[in-house]
C-alpha cells in the first residue's frame, strides 16, 4: 500500500502527458472541419458518458489495479490510432478508445489512492495526497501541452504518437500497483440493483448532492475553455496575421495554464483553510464563470491570456471535493457513485456541444461569432447555477471540523 501511494503522483503524470491536447482541434479542423471537429469531441464525450457507469462497477467488481491497467491500454491505442489513421471513421473510433480511457481511470484512481491510504493508517493523508497527485497531472499537462505544440510545428500526428508512448509506461507503473484492501470478491457477488441502492443510499446525504451537483457543472464549465479555447485563439492570431504560429502559440498557453494552475495548488490548502470548504468551492465555480464571460465579451489577442487561469478553478476544487467525499462513500460503492458523477457531467456536456455543433456551417471554420453567442449561453446558463449553489451551501452543510493539518472528520 505504500508503494501505491508513491506510485500514484508518477501514474497520474504520464497519464496526463497528452501532448496533443492544445492542438487536437486544430488537427480534426485541418482534416475535416469545424462542425466535425466538435462532433469528434462530442464523441469522446458520449464513448466516455456510456462507459462511466459500468467502468465503475468494473472497478467495484473486478479491483482497481486491472481497471487502470485497461485505462492505460485505451488511451495507448486510441492515441496511436490517431497517429497512424485518417478520416472521420478512425478518428471517431480513436476518439471512444480514448473517452474508454477516461471512464475507466474516472474515480478508479482517486479510491485506489484512498483505499490504499486507509490500508495503511494514513487516511487522514487524503487532502495531501490528492493535492499532490494533481500537482503532478498540472505539471505532466503543462510539459506535454508545450512540448506538443513545438512537435505540432512539424507533424501533428507525431504529438499523438508521443501521447501514446507515454500511455504505455503509465500501463507499466499500473502493472505495479497492488490491489488495496478492498473486498473484492465480496463486491463480485454485489447486484447490480444493490449498487444503485448504494448510490441511492449516498444521495440521501444533503452535503453528497451538492458536491455532486457542482462536480457536473464544474466537468463542463472547465471543459468549454478546452473545447473553444484553440479556435479562439486561431481567430485572435488571424486578426493579426499570425495564424501560421497557432499551434505554438496554443501550446504554450496551455503550458502557462497548467504552469499557474500548479502555483494556485500551492496555495491551495491555505486558502482552503482560511475561507473554509464551502467558500473555496463557490469562489472556484465562480471563476470559471468569469472566465467564459470574458472570452465571450472580446476576441481581442489580449484575452488569450484569461486562458492562463483555465485550471485554477480545479486546482481550488477538485483535490477537496474528492477528499470530501471519500469518507462519506463505502469500498462496494466508492468508484460507481464517483462514475455516476462523471457520467452526468460528461453527458450535459455533450448534449451542449451536440447542439452547438449543429449551428455551425458545414466545412467552415469557427468564426468568433458563432463562439461569442455560444459562450454567451454558457454565461448565462452558469449564473443560474451559481445562485442556486449559493442559495442551498449551508442547507447541505459542506464544512468539515479540522484535525491537525489536513485530517477530515
Amino acid at each position: 500500500m505504500t508503494r501505491n501511494v508513491a506510485l500514484y503522483p508518477w501514474f497520474k503524470f504520464f497519464q496526463n502527458l497528452i501532448f496533443w491536447q492544445a492542438v487536437w482541434f486544430l488537427f480534426f479542423q485541418a482534416q475535416l472541419s469545424a462542425a466535425e471537429a466538435l462532433l469528434l469531441y462530442a464523441i469522446y464525450d458520449v464513448a466516455t458518458t456510456a462507459l462511466e457507469v459500468p467502468s465503475g462497477y468494473m472497478s467495484d467488481r473486478w479491483g482497481r489495479r486491472p481497471t487502470l491497467i485497461a485505462a492505460a491500454v485505451a488511451g495507448c491505442a486510441g492515441s496511436g490510432l490517431i497517429a497512424l489513421g485518417g478520416g472521420f471513421g478512425a478518428f471517431a473510433l480513436a476518439q471512444v478508445l480514448l473517452g474508454a480511457s477516461a471512464a475507466f481511470a474516472s474515480g478508479t484512481d482517486n479510491a485506489l489512492l484512498y483505499e490504499s491510504l486507509a490500508g495503511t493508517g494514513r487516511s487522514d493523508e487524503v487532502e495531501a495526497q490528492e493535492t499532490r497527485g494533481w500537482q503532478f497531472t498540472l505539471t505532466a499537462l503543462a510539459l506535454s501541452a508545450f512540448l506538443g505544440g513545438i512537435i505540432a510545428q512539424y507533424s501533428y500526428g507525431a504529438a499523438f504518437a508521443a501521447a501514446a508512448v507515454a500511455m504505455a509506461i503509465a500501463c507499466l507503473i499500473a502493472f505495479r500497483f497492488q490491489e488495496p484492501p478492498h473486498d473484492v470478491q465480496h463486491v463480485g457477488g454485489v447486484a447490480d440493483s444493490t449498487q444503485w441502492h448504494l448510490f441511492r443510499s449516498a444521495m440521501k446525504q444533503p452535503v453528497l448532492v451538492w458536491l455532486f451537483s457542482l462536480s457536473v457543472l464544474m466537468y463542463g464549465f472547465s471543459h468549454i475553455p478546452f473545447v473553444f479555447g484553440q479556435p479562439f485563439i486561431q481567430e485572435a492570431l488571424n486578426s493579426a496575421g499570425w495564424q501560421a504560429e497557432a499551434p505554438l502559440v496554443s501550446g504554450s498557453v496551455s503550458a502557462l495554464m497548467m504552469l499557474v494552475s500548479v502555483v494556485a495548488s500551492l496555495f491551495a490548502i491555505r486558502l482552503r483553510q482560511r475561507i473554509g470548504l464551502p467558500a473555496i468551492l463557490v469562489l472556484a465555480f465562480g471563476i470559471q464563470i468569469a472566465l467564459i464571460a470574458t472570452l465571450a465579451v472580446t476576441n481581442s489577442i489580449l484575452a488569450i491570456a484569461v486562458l492562463f487561469l483555465r485550471m485554477v478553478p480545479n486546482s481550488l476544487a477538485r483535490p477537496f471535493i474528492i477528499a470530501r467525499m471519500q469518507p462519506l462513500l463505502s469500498d462496494a460503492g466508492r468508484a460507481t457513485f464517483l462514475s455516476v458523477q462523471s457520467f452526468c457531467g460528461r453527458l450535459l456536456f455533450a448534449a451542449t456541444l451536440l447542439l452547438a455543433s449543429a449551428n455551425v456551417p458545414d466545412g467552415s471554420e469557427f468564426a468568433y461569432g458563432d463562439i461569442q453567442q455560444t459562450l454567451a449561453c454558457y454565461v448565462i446558463a452558469g449564473c443560474i447555477f451559481f445562485a442556486i449553489l449559493l442559495a442551498t451551501v449551508r442547507r447541505a452543510k459542506i464544512a468539515v471540523k479540522q484535525e491537525g493539518q489536513s485530517r477530515i472528520t
